[in-house]
């Protein structure tokens, strides 16, 4: 019989998620794989003696969605097509099966890391509280005049390594909206390993390259973007999107 992802992911090892505060890693590298969803089940059966699974009530497969936030001339979409090394994103972020929202800013530097911070908030907010503006603007040191630009929903499975400080999210079934208009990629898995820096020793990157696949610098807010908007500059990430679009045909 043909194992599915939900099987394998079932099999693991659980964690809960006060379990995880060891490995929150606020302050961290990010190193992105992409995959075709066939590819993540030998994956999965080759590292799942290292890593825990995230369980929250039952659940090892858990629903998201966010909101993005940018400009009206895309600031944030634009320093990333144009190579900024210092450059902010501002989302709000539902964990749908908990009912849980944040307001979160992530920011990387010129060294490859990112912070994130973020507070909570009640729901999503198409128009900004005054809470939430203060918060941006503290925390960025910049007055931006947001507004919500793209939804995206998707599931996520999060992996803990059991002896080394680091996690793992699988993204799946990544769905982008804009006033009704929609783009799917029901194929693709954004595989994104978090650690304080980047180890070669990790067993999903171990794993990978056996298979030939690299890291993968990618931006689901970014390929979004593209997807549902027309009047975007695109020639740094067309050689992206020939990828991406080539997995998932």
């Amino acid at each position: 019989m043909k194992q599915s992802i939900p099987d394998i992911v079932k099999s693991l090892t659980s964690i809960s998620l006060s379990d995880m505060e060891d490995v929150a890693l606020m302050k961290r590298t990010d190193t992105k794989f992409v995959i075709h969803e066939n590819q993540l089940i030998s994956v999965l059966n080759a590292v799942k003696n290292a890593y825990h699974v995230l369980e929250i009530d039952g659940k090892r497969i858990m629903r998201y969605s966010s909101l993005y936030f940018d400009t009206a001339n895309k600031k944030f979409y634009n320093d990333h097509h144009n190579g900024k090394v210092n450059r902010t994103k501002i989302r709000m972020r539902k964990y749908v099966d908990s009912d849980i929202c944040f307001l979160e800013i992530k920011q990387k530097d010129g060294k490859g890391s990112t912070t994130k911070t973020r507070i909570s908030i009640d729901d999503f907010e198409q128009d900004l509280s005054e809470n939430s503006i203060g918060f941006i603007n503290e925390t960025t040191n910049s007055d931006f005049n947001l507004e919500p630009i793209i939804w995206n929903n998707f599931k996520r499975i999060t992996l803990v390594n059991k002896v080394a400080k680091e996690r793992l999210t699988i993204d799946l079934n990544l769905v982008f909206n804009k006033s009704g208009s929609f783009k799917s990629y029901n194929n693709l898995v954004i595989i994104e390993v978090k650690q304080e820096r980047f180890s070669r020793s990790s067993p999903v990157v171990q794993q990978l390259k056996l298979k030939q696949i690299n890291p993968y610098s990618i931006s689901k807010y970014c390929i979004g973007m593209l997807s549902l908007y027309n009047d975007l500059k695109y020639n740094r990430f067309k050689k992206k999107l020939i990828r991406i679009n080539k997995i998932t045909a």
